[in-house]
């Protein structure tokens, strides 16, 4: 995504310039690359966003769409929540590639396992969280990213998953069963217009995690395109996550912001 633009008003009160936040609005955080080491040996790339000022209140570990079909860690959701979360919900993003998926932040060793060897990936994003010391980790899974968390994300240290457009390909009801053994929190955004599994379809399969939260969203697609659709999920991201933070996400920033 090229530049974009950012809406500026002068905010007479305090003299400081209000933006409204669009789609390549970035917000101020600290960044730093990072790199996740795999038990069998890999390397994988890719940033940490914390608070700018403060320690966060908890942290999302995020897992992108299929790399085969153009998902990575800058995946639209996840580059938003990275740029924005930090500073509106004080939250800290991990975003990565995982096994043999590039983006501008650089290549992960390694090939692409169809979600199978990627155990070993969801393992270090979690070590990563644990040697940094990250607070109440929750595990946000996107399309294929959520059939790692269903296959591979019962760590005691997880918090919980919020899975945006599962498809339901790759995990299986056994994996449905052992998140509800688990017990954590699962909360299940599934898009009205997904192209693979839609709201009603999702509450029949999940029924048996008792635990599990399914959500229709009305108007989204499995993509989750347009600002709409992006904001639903993000504000869904923190109800979950931090229930006390006030909602809706604010839509304009009083003073300094970035843009793509």
């Amino acid at each position: 995504m090229g530049s974009m633009t950012t809406e500026a008003t002068p905010d007479e009160a305090s003299g400081q310039t209000t933006h409204q936040i669009r789609s390549g609005t970035v917000l101020p955080a600290q960044r730093e690359d990072v790199e996740l080491h795999t038990a069998d040996g890999l390397t994988l790339v890719g940033e940490l966003a914390l608070p700018a000022d403060s320690e966060p209140s908890a942290s999302l570990l995020t897992f992108h769409p299929l790399p085969t079909h153009g998902g990575f860690m800058d995946s639209h959701v996840y580059r938003k929540a990275a740029w924005r979360l930090p500073a509106l919900a004080n939250l800290a993003v991990l975003r990565f590639n995982t096994r043999g998926t590039s983006s501008p932040r650089g290549a992960s060793e390694g090939t692409f396992d169809g979600g199978d060897a990627e155990r070993y990936d969801v393992a270090a994003a979690i070590e990563l969280a644990e040697f940094r010391g990250l607070p109440r980790p929750w595990l946000v899974g996107w399309s294929f990213g959520t059939e790692l968390v269903l296959k591979h994300g019962t760590d005691p240290s997880v918090e919980g998953a919020i899975l945006l457009s599962p498809p339901l390909h790759r995990a299986t009801d056994d994996d449905l069963d052992r998140w509800a053994a688990f017990g954590k929190p699962l909360v299940v955004l599934v898009p009205e217009l997904d192209d693979y599994l839609r709201p009603e379809e999702a509450r029949r399969r999940f029924a048996r995690v008792p635990q599990a939260e399914v959500i229709g969203v009305d108007g989204a697609k499995h993509l989750w395109v347009g600002e709409p659709a992006v904001a639903r999920a993000l504000n869904e991201m923190v109800a979950h996550v931090l229930p006390d933070h006030p909602l809706p996400l604010p839509t304009h920033w009083d003073g300094p912001v970035g843009a793509s």
